[in-house]
C-alpha cells in the first residue's frame, strides 16, 4: 500500500505539472466544459464505429487528458465540480458505471442503487486507476475515464465478465467525500495526546464525526450513526472551555445533542432522546428545534402534559412550523383516545357498585 500511495503521489505531481504548463483554452471567461452523451446514447447514433482500425476508446482516448504520465489513465471532465480536490485519506460517495468497448451496458454499476455507501480512499476501492482519478476530482464533478489494464484488471482480467488485458471505460460522479485524515489521526492518540490538540483541529474532528454521522442517519444506519454522534460528543464535553472559547465549543454541542436527540427518537428510546433534548436546552433554552424534540420524546412515553409544554413553547419560537403545529394536532388526538380509555376503564370498575332498580310494587 505504501508503494501504490508513493506512486499516486507521483502520479498528482506530474497531473499538477502539466496542468499548469498546459492550460485549456478559456471559453468567454469560464471554465471549458466538454459536453458528451451518454455512451450507450453514442453507439446506437453510430459515433463510435464498431470497425477494428476505429476503436471507439481510441477516439475518446485521443480528447482525454494523461493524469498518470504513462497513458495509463486517461480523463475527461464532463461536468465541472467545486471546492477542493479529494483528500488523500477521505471516504468518497460516487456514482459510477463500468463499460467495455463495443458494449453498450455497464458491466457494474451503482447508479440504480437506493443509496451509494461511503468508499474509504486505500481499503474500499478495488480498482487502482479509480483511486488515482478520484485524487483528481472535486466535489460535484462528473467525469469519464479510460483505465488501461495495469491500472484496471490487470493481464488476467476477471473471467468471465472482464476479459484478458481489457481497457475499461468508467464514468464517476463524485457526489461528497469526507476527510478523514485529522479525524482518523486525533483518534489513534491518547487521552492525554488528545487534550493538548488545538480547539480548532478539536472542532474540525468532531464536525467530520458528525458528518459521518449525518451521513449514516440519511442510510438509515441509525446505532452506527448514534455512534459517530457520540464520539464527536466525547470529545467536546470532555475539554474544559476556556471564556474564548465557551461559544464555539457550545455551538459545536449543540448540534451533536440536537442530532443524538432525534437518533435516539428513531431508535425508540424516547428517555434518552428526552435528556440530549434538554443538554441542548440547557445551551439554547429557545431552540425550537429542541423544545420540538423534547416535545416529542415525552409523547412517545405518554408524558402529555410535559409534551404539551415542550411543544407550545416551540410553537412560540416558530408559529408557522408545519411539523411542530401536526406533532400539537397528535398530541391533543392522543390525550382525547388516552381519557376516553380512562373513563372506560372507570366504568368497568365500578359497574358492580351500581344500585339495582327498584320497581314499585303494583297492589
Amino acid at each position: 500500500m505504501n508503494t501504490i500511495i508513493s506512486h499516486m503521489s507521483l502520479c498528482l505531481e506530474n497531473f499538477s505539472t502539466r496542468t499548469k504548463s498546459s492550460k485549456p483554452k478559456a471559453n468567454h471567461g469560464q471554465a471549458e466544459v466538454i459536453s458528451l452523451f451518454p455512451i450507450e446514447e453514442k453507439a446506437r447514433s453510430g459515433c463510435f464505429p464498431c470497425h477494428p482500425s476505429s476503436s471507439r476508446f481510441q477516439q475518446l482516448g485521443q480528447r482525454m487528458q494523461d493524469i498518470t504520465g504513462d497513458g495509463g489513465v486517461l480523463k475527461e471532465v464532463v461536468h465541472v465540480g467545486s471546492g477542493e480536490l479529494v483528500a488523500r485519506d477521505a471516504s468518497v460517495l460516487v456514482k459510477y458505471s463500468g463499460y467495455l468497448e463495443y458494449m453498450d451496458k455497464p458491466f457494474e454499476t451503482n447508479c440504480y442503487r437506493r443509496s451509494s455507501r461511503l468508499m474509504k480512499l486505500g481499503k474500499g476501492i478495488t480498482l487502482w486507476g479509480m483511486e488515482i482519478g478520484l485524487l483528481t476530482m472535486k466535489k460535484g464533478e462528473l467525469a469519464r475515464f479510460l483505465f488501461m489494464p495495469h491500472y484496471a484488471y490487470g493481464a488476467l482480467g476477471c473471467l468471465p465478465l472482464i476479459p484478458p488485458n481489457a481497457t475499461v471505460l468508467f464514468e464517476i460522479e463524485l457526489l461528497d467525500f469526507l476527510d478523514s485524515a485529522e479525524s482518523d489521526t486525533f483518534f489513534a492518540l491518547t487521552a492525554g495526546q488528545q487534550d493538548t490538540i488545538p480547539l480548532q483541529k478539536v472542532l474540525k474532528v468532531a464536525d467530520t464525526e458528525r458528518q459521518f454521522g449525518n451521513y449514516l442517519f440519511r442510510q438509515k444506519h441509525f446505532m452506527d450513526a448514534k455512534d459517530r454522534y457520540k464520539r464527536a460528543s466525547l470529545i467536546l464535553c470532555r475539554r474544559p472551555p476556556s471564556k474564548g472559547e465557551r461559544s464555539q465549543i457550545d455551538a459545536a454541542k449543540l448540534l451533536v445533542f440536537l442530532n443524538l436527540s432525534f437518533t435516539y427518537l428513531k431508535l425508540e428510546h424516547p428517555a434518552r432522546a428526552l435528556m440530549y433534548g434538554e443538554k441542548a436546552l440547557e445551551i439554547d433554552e429557545r431552540n425550537a428545534k429542541a423544545l420540538f424534540r423534547c416535545g416529542q420524546a415525552c409523547l412517545s412515553m405518554s408524558a402529555y402534559e410535559k409534551a404539551r409544554d415542550f411543544l407550545i413553547k416551540a410553537q412560540k419560537e416558530q408559529p408557522f412550523n408545519h411539523d411542530i403545529n401536526c406533532e400539537l394536532k397528535k398530541l391533543a388526538s392522543s390525550y382525547r383516545e388516552y381519557m376516553d380509555k380512562e373513563k372506560e376503564m372507570c366504568c368497568r370498575m365500578f359497574a358492580h357498585l351500581r344500585l339495582p332498580s327498584v320497581e314499585p310494587k303494583v297492589k
